[in-house]
């Protein structure tokens, strides 16, 4: 088994009897087309898989733990914790980005920073400890790193409203200014800042306006009210 391997399941705290499962999870589409690897060696089909436990297991935690909130907002919950942006969010935890193969190009042009490689490899990596460890494998690594702190990922995922109740309270006007563009128009990277009463506060980058208005915001909000985090 490579170091690299090795290293990374020391930080997941967990062992695979199958090295394989998780050289696969790690496997982007650019890397295996560019090695020229046999049909299905990246990490998609895994990827599809871990999301399906990541919903099963993230829908029954909120069901025991919020037993008097309604369906209408356990599934906004769910879907805080389960979306691309917070599952991105994840991955800085376990230094994710570090540990893919990513073609050349893709490793280039920012994709260990890639909030969609990096959600899309998450899921892929709870869909191979399924595989080799069974449902609970799945489950623990599902519970340590996802959902170990829900209010932070509710925060973020909220952040553009959060903040907006915020500086209308403080009577104060917020603006999100897109600064630049970068990348095909397949895989934009976007910076955006977030300007209170016309002074920038925090810069914030993402895939679409939209998530890079939130990560500025979500930046912003920890400035502004740095007691929040707990």
């Amino acid at each position: 088994m490579s170091t690299k391997l090795k290293e990374f399941q020391k930080i997941i705290k967990y062992e695979f009897n199958n090295e394989g499962l998780l050289r696969q999870a790690l496997t982007h589409s650019s890397y295996a087309n560019e090695k020229k690897l046999k049909k299905f060696s990246d990490n998609e089909r895994l990827e599809f898989l871990g999301d399906a436990v990541l919903e099963i297991v993230s829908s029954e935690y909120l069901y025991v733990n919020y037993p008097n909130v309604q369906e209408g907002k356990l599934t906004r919950l769910r879907a805080s914790m389960v979306c691309e942006p917070t599952l991105a969010l994840c991955t800085e935890d376990i230094n994710l980005g570090e540990y893919l193969y990513l073609g050349n190009g893709e490793d280039k042009t920012g994709g260990r920073k890639r909030k969609s490689i990096l959600s899309d490899a998450l899921e892929a990596i709870i869909g191979a400890i399924y595989l080799d460890g069974g449902f609970a494998s799945a489950k623990e690594f599902v519970y340590s790193f996802i959902l170990n702190d829900i209010q932070q990922k509710q925060l973020f995922y909220d952040s553009k409203t959060i903040l907006q109740e915020v500086v209308q309270g403080e009577h104060k006007e917020l603006q999100y200014v897109v600064v630049k563009e970068e990348g095909p128009d397949h895989a934009k990277t976007f910076t955006v800042e977030a300007l209170l009463d016309g002074q920038k506060i925090e810069t914030g980058t993402g895939h679409t306006k939209k998530a890079a208005e939130q990560d500025a915001a979500y930046k912003t909000l920890l400035k502004l009210k740095p007691n929040i985090r707990g």
